[in-house]
């Protein structure tokens, strides 16, 4: 394994041990109730993350552990980061989907067009930038700052800064609104909403209660000529199955496949850790 690739080592007992780049992390998995498959691998660690009661948390590490690192992943560079919150800037998870998302995009650009894609909740921008990469042009949507600094400081050690990417810090409900009013429309659109949240003006955010409006919103930005439609979701008791229904409420008039999954993290062991749910709407 390349130093500067990242690996899921082992997971058991609440927690999940990675190889971030050339450091090793060790922080919570809630729902990995097995047992650990290697136990000697998680005696050597460079930082172990402890949750807080309010939610919250901090990081326990060694003295030559830095704040950040760049990191190769999905082809691309980004820089981990290690939060008190027990992120580190990516959702490795999403991999497939990311690969997935740059293959429908380049199937559009080889045809000679270049798509609009809508990403919201968009975090570090790992799936803007994978899009991006292969030519098209991404509106990336989160209420964070913080986060939206972090993308395009991703963006600019990917080599990808001078692509065509709208950085916006907003509440994902209220731009979508506007763009609706403002008669945009976009080809491709990603959405990993959060359980709970708040935008950009303090604006809550509620998944079962918001996530009906917004992706009501969303079928009516979707281009005449739609690429596709992708949804997933960390929130316990969001199966494959049940992000599938939900989906296939507000799938547009036209016709569609809808695909369900679970998303999953490949283990050093030979199994797997599952990470939420993820379904994909394309027009057939």
């Amino acid at each position: 394994m390349s130093t500067e690739a990242y690996e899921l080592i082992d997971s058991g007992d609440g927690r999940k041990l990675e190889q971030v780049g050339p450091y090793r992390l060790q922080r919570q998995a809630p729902h990995a109730f097995w047992r650990r498959q290697d136990p000697h691998a998680w005696e050597d660690v460079h930082a172990v993350h402890h949750r807080s009661e309010n939610g919250g948390g901090h990081w326990v590490t060694r003295a030559a552990t830095p704040e950040s690192w760049p990191l190769d992943i999905a082809g691309l560079r980004v820089l981990a980061k290690p939060t008190p919150f027990g992120h580190i800037g990516l959702f490795a998870e999403q991999h497939d989907s990311w690969q997935w998302m740059r293959a429908r995009v380049a199937t559009r650009v080889a045809s000679g067009s270049t798509p609009n894609i809508l990403n919201l909740f968009a975090y570090t921008g790992i799936a803007t930038l994978s899009c991006a990469a292969e030519g098209a042009a991404v509106c990336h949507v989160d209420s964070a700052r913080g986060v939206v600094d972090w993308a395009r400081e991703n963006a600019n050690l990917s080599g990808l800064q001078d692509r065509p990417v709208r950085w916006i810090v907003e509440d994902a409900l209220a731009f979508c609104r506007r763009e609706l009013r403002r008669d945009r429309r976009y080809h491709g659109i990603i959405l990993d909403p959060p359980t709970y949240g708040r935008g950009a003006r303090k604006e809550t955010w509620k998944i079962e209660d918001d996530l009906p409006e917004l992706l009501t919103l969303c079928a009516d930005l979707l281009a005449e000529d739609p690429l596709f439609l992708h949804l997933s979701c960390h929130t316990p008791g969001w199966s494959p199955g049940v992000a599938r229904n939900v989906l296939e409420g507000f799938a547009p008039d036209a016709d569609w496949n809808i695909v369900a999954g679970e998303m999953e993290i490949p283990e050093a062991t030979g199994r797997s850790l599952p990470s939420g749910a993820a379904v994909r709407a394309t027009p057939r």
